[in-house]
């Protein structure tokens, strides 16, 4: 049977244990989704999938600010990553959301009819490019935690979705049928609106600390401490010379997407 991933097979979510079972148990509850294949493929590693699920469930169902604009927040970050998955996962949760025309307007290629929801959608593409989404942001300033948390969960998200995943969200792409997703978004409706408890994931981090000043001590500050302290430790499977050509390919990006096929360290096996 064909599965929705790639370059691996994670263990079957009902045998999960410990960190891991209470991710799914937290995503079942808060995000409406049992087993999310976002996180499902991270499932062998707990020390990764308990932080990336802290932070968006930190702010982006639990953080300041409406889920309809985080919503188009994290619609933007996935486009701008050409992340169809995650594309057309938002534009389901925003039918969720019950905002049915915004979502088939995004669906259809079109700008939001409201004008805060194209300024935070025009900001979250821009945050692809380094340096190119700074203040003023299009959200009031109580508000950065729960969209800056989003933002930046879902430049992950994307990123390991597009490596580990398949693009299709739904069996044979139903998710193209606009019917189809609508109906899908109106079945987690309930769940999107009912109000998620602030730092009910954190008990699943091992003691982050508080995090970046722009996340003003809220839960997503941990959450996001603790995921980059699991992608930091992560270096430690490179030698020193592959950590160097990381850091420089990092440094030097500016947000294009590479070609795709091409190989861009021929001389590194």
């Amino acid at each position: 049977m064909p599965t929705p991933f790639r370059h691996t097979e994670p263990l079957p979510p009902k045998a999960a244990t410990g960190r891991v079972a209470e991710v799914y148990a937290q995503a079942a509850r808060d995000f409406g989704i049992p087993e999310p294949a976002p996180f499902v493929v991270l499932s062998s590693a707990p020390a990764l999938i308990a932080p990336a699920w802290a932070l968006m469930r930190e702010s982006l169902l639990a953080g300041p600010g409406d889920r309809t604009g985080k919503e188009v927040a994290a619609f933007g970050v996935s486009q701008a990553n050409r992340c169809r998955f995650c594309v057309d996962a938002h534009t389901m949760l925003l039918h969720a959301t019950g905002d049915h025309a915004l979502a088939e307007r995004l669906a259809r290629g079109e700008e939001p009819a409201d004008e805060r929801h194209a300024r935070v959608l025009d900001w979250a593409r821009r945050t692809r490019v380094p340096g190119a989404a700074r203040e003023p942001y299009p959200f009031p300033a109580e508000e950065a935690p729960g969209y800056l948390g989003t933002v930046l969960a879902f430049h992950f998200i994307n990123r390991v979705v597009s490596s580990l995943v398949t693009e299709r969200l739904l069996p044979a792409d139903a998710q193209r049928l606009r019917p189809v997703r609508s109906l899908a978004g109106r079945s987690l409706s309930r769940t999107v609106r009912r109000t998620a408890v602030p730092g009910a994931s954190l008990p699943l981090l091992d003691g982050p600390g508080p995090g970046p000043a722009w996340a003003a001590g809220s839960p997503v500050g941990p959450a996001y401490a603790a995921l980059g302290a699991a992608a930091a430790a992560g270096a430690g499977l490179l030698d020193a010379d592959d950590q160097d050509l990381v850091r420089v390919a990092v440094r030097d990006w500016d947000g294009s997407h590479p070609p795709v096929g091409s190989d861009p360290f021929p001389d590194r096996r």
